[in-house]
C-alpha cells in the first residue's frame, strides 16, 4: 500500500512539473505536437530512472562513506550528463531504430533540471534505499510524460480555435499550463 500511494503521489499530487515546477523547458518548448511530448516523455522515464540508479549509488557508496555530501551536486551533474552521453553511444551502437525514435530528446535530457531535481530528492527522501529511490523516479517520470502528453494534447486543440492576436502562442500556452496545474491540484487529497 505503501508503494501505492508514493506512486499515486509522485505522478497525480506532487507532478514534478506542475507542483513542484522541474521541467517547465521541456515542458513548454517541446509541448507542440502529442507525438513529440510522448518521445520526450519516454526518454525522460528512460533516462530518469537510469541517473536515479546511478546517483543513488554514487551518493550511498562513494559520497556518503567519504563524508563528500558537499559535492552531491557537482558530482550528480558528471553521473547524469556522462550517463546520458554513454546511453547515447551504446544506443547508436546496439540499436540505431531505437536511437533514431529518441532523435534529439536524449542529448535534450541532459540540461533537463527535473532529471537532477529528482536525483536530489531521491537522495532527501530515501537516503540510502535504492528500491525505494529508482519506484519513485519512475513514478516521477511517469507523472512528467502525463503532464507534457496532456498539455501537446491542450495545445494541439488550441491550434484549431480563434484566439486573440495577442494571446497566441505563448500567453496561452502559460494560461492553459497554469489551468492545468489547477486541475491537478484537485488531486491533493487522494493521499
Amino acid at each position: 500500500m505503501e508503494y501505492i500511494l508514493m506512486i499515486i503521489g509522485a505522478i497525480l499530487v506532487n507532478n514534478i512539473i506542475l507542483a513542484q515546477f522541474l521541467g517547465i523547458c521541456p515542458f513548454l518548448g517541446v509541448s507542440n505536437k502529442i507525438s513529440t511530448a510522448v518521445g520526450m516523455g519516454a526518454a525522460v522515464v528512460f533516462v530518469m530512472t537510469l541517473a536515479t540508479l546511478a546517483t543513488s549509488i554514487v551518493n550511498t557508496y562513494i559520497l556518503m562513506p567519504f563524508n563528500l555530501l558537499f559535492l552531491q551536486t557537482i558530482a550528480f551533474i558528471l553521473v547524469i550528463a556522462s550517463l546520458v552521453q554513454m546511453v547515447e553511444i551504446i544506443l547508436k551502437k546496439i540499436s540505431p531504430p531505437l536511437y533514431q525514435a529518441l532523435g534529439i530528446f536524449l542529448p535534450l535530457i541532459t540540461t533537463n533540471c527535473a532529471v537532477l531535481g529528482v536525483a536530489i530528492l531521491v537522495t532527501q527522501k530515501f537516503s540510502t534505499n535504492i528500491f525505494d529511490s529508482v519506484i519513485y523516479a519512475i513514478s516521477v517520470a511517469i507523472g512528467f510524460t502525463l503532464a507534457i502528453t496532456i498539455f501537446a494534447g491542450l495545445r494541439e486543440q488550441m491550434d484549431l480555435v480563434n484566439i486573440p492576436k495577442g494571446m497566441k502562442g505563448v500567453p496561452i500556452a502559460l494560461i492553459t499550463a497554469g489551468i492545468l496545474a489547477l486541475a491537478f491540484m484537485g488531486f491533493a487529497g487522494l493521499v
